[in-house]
């Protein structure tokens, strides 16, 4: 068993919390940390763990051999370095950092002092999104041509003014930190790295907080083009198509917590004027959010590296980079 601790117990972090209470039998939850101790003191005490009131403390004690980090966005990158240093392995939400400089250091320092770090992006374990890569791979999909997908729901009307998720400095591109990194990541698990990105985002429904209203183009180094919305202002909704050159997979509904359903589309080459009617191909359910937690802890007992110097951990903060400065500049933007 790894032993962990939560640090940040708002809803997120409980969700991680319940989805491996009782029932992995890789790694528990042993302790836990929040910036509002009085407000997680039942839930902390329900589990069956110790709050500490700091980081500092989690990072000083002996009996914890890993953090889980459910914080702002803004802090992830130098908890990652102080974890690293401590000689804890991390589990960080998304998005990983705001910035690639800040992501490769945490990188750094994880790999100089030995540690493991995974970022959180729990839709790689979605058995739907792992079949149309094989889908790929294998051919039946075809030559990737297109991706396309939205991330919307009401996020802006969840938080009062001043709750750390209306900060400007925390959610920039407003929707894309929060959820449209879900889908940036999916994009590269399937299309490889990201080339260009055009992007543009506004506030439109509130007189305060972050932006509610992004949209973006693609274009990847391998030639694909690719589409992606973040409206935050509306009702729960998200999709994701991959269109490839003999059929098209799509995934989406309102709930993305549950195990997903999957839609595929052939072309007939027998008769192409004939429109077939998508298949519907479903999973056994399961809980992307163990899956996640369980890689990391096998990771953990294995000494091995998950996010590495060039791999898509690092590569998705550049991407947020280029949106950032598309949306500011109005230009198509290189990734860099």
């Amino acid at each position: 068993m790894i032993n962990a601790a939560i640090v940040g117990l708002g809803r997120w972090g409980r969700n991680l919390v319940d989805s491996v209470h009782g029932t992995s039998g890789k790694i528990r939850i042993v302790a836990g940390a929040t910036r509002t101790a009085e407000k997680a003191r039942a839930y902390a005490k329900d589990k069956g763990f110790p709050l500490h009131d700091s980081y500092e403390k989690v990072l000083a004690d002996p009996g914890i051999d890993a953090v889980v980090l459910a914080t702002p966005h803004t802090q992830h990158a130098g908890q990652v370095i102080a974890a690293a240093r401590a000689g804890k392995h991390v589990f960080t939400e998304k998005p990983f950092a705001l910035t690639r400089e800040s992501a490769e250091a945490a990188v750094r320092a994880c790999a100089e002092a030995g540690i493991t770090l995974a970022v959180g992006f729990n839709w790689r374990f979605q058995p739907a999104l792992q079949e149309i890569k094989r889908m790929l791979e294998d051919g039946r999909l075809g030559k990737i041509l297109h991706l396309e997908g939205n991330f919307c729901g009401p996020s802006v009307y969840r938080y009062t003014r001043d709750h750390w998720r209306q900060e400007r400095d925390e959610g920039p591109a407003g929707g894309m930190t929060g959820r449209g990194v879900h889908v940036v990541d999916a994009f590269l698990y399937l299309s490889g790295h990201v080339e260009s990105v055009y992007a543009q985002s506004f506030r439109r429904a509130l007189d305060y907080g972050i932006d509610d209203t992004t949209s973006m183009l693609f274009r990847f180094g391998n030639g694909a083009t690719g589409y992606l919305g973040t409206v935050i202002a509306t009702a729960e909704t998200w999709r994701m198509q991959v269109f490839g050159s003999r059929e098209w997979a799509e995934v989406g509904d309102v709930e993305h917590l549950t195990t997903w359903q999957m839609k595929v589309c052939y072309i007939d080459p027998q008769d192409l004027n004939v429109h077939r009617k998508p298949q519907i191909v479903t999973f056994p359910e399961m809980s992307t959010e163990r899956a996640e937690l369980d890689h990391f802890a096998d990771a953990v007992k294995e000494r091995k590296p998950l996010a590495v110097a060039g791999g898509d951990e690092i590569h998705g903060v550049a991407v947020l980079e280029a949106i950032l400065e598309s949306a500011k500049t109005g230009v198509n933007t290189q990734v860099r």
